[in-house]
Parts: C-alpha cells; structure tokens; sequence
C-alpha cells in the first residue's frame, strides 16, 4: 500500500503475529510545515492561557496611588541633611514597600523573602 507522501506501508496481520511488531516497521513520514505550525499554535495557546490565568503583579502596590506617576524630588542638600541624621548614608527605597518612602525602612526584606527577589536600597554616601 501507498501512502500519501509516496511512502511503502507494509502491514502484516498474520494470525500470532506481534502487532506492535508491524507497527515497528511501518514508515512515519511528517510535514515540515505542518509540524512548524502545529508546535508554533501549541505555543501560543499555552502562551494566551497562562496570560489570561496569570495576574500582573504591581510594582507599586500603594505609594501615592492617586498621581498619573510618583515623581520625588530630592536636591542634594536634601540628601546631604538627610545623610547627617543616618551616619553619613542617604538611603533610598527601590523596592516601592517602604512605609517612609522614598527612603528605605527595610521593607524590602519581607518582599525579597515572599516573592524571591533580591531588591535593596540605593545607598548614596553624603
């Protein structure tokens, strides 16, 4: 028997043959193509499902929700005051936790911990 890529199939069905045997022999024959966009539509189903399973997870969770974007302005005698009062450092909050924002209170221990992150502050030397 032919079959449809012009390949032999042969399939024997003798009585107490094995038929995992004769299914050994028989010749598989894939598309290229097909098999490209099978694996490609695979992919993007498995892709569009986990999106639409997933919840984005916010990278500012409460600081000065109201505002279009959280901008803060320091000058550098700001930093410098600040620096005076904490041993010399200027240390500013990167995680978006810290209750003292912008600057760090540590927070950022507990959401490195919960989410497997390793964020810390910036620490500027005043």
């Amino acid at each position: 028997r032919q079959g449809c890529y012009g390949e032999v199939i042969s399939v024997s069905n003798h009585k107490g043959a094995d038929p995992l045997s004769s299914l050994s022999q028989m010749a598989v024959k894939v598309d290229p193509t097909s098999l490209a966009v099978g694996v490609g539509l695979g992919a993007l189903v498995g892709f569009l499902v986990s999106k639409a399973v997933s919840k984005g997870t916010l990278v500012n969770p409460s600081i000065d929700k109201a505002s279009a974007k959280v901008v803060t302005v320091k000058s550098v005698k700001d930093i410098e005051e600040y620096g005076k009062n904490k041993d010399g450092k200027a240390v500013f909050c990167r995680c978006w936790r810290s209750s003292t924002f912008p600057y760090c209170d540590g927070a950022h221990s507990t959401y490195n911990k919960e989410c497997c992150d390793n964020t810390g502050p910036l620490v500027i030397n005043a």
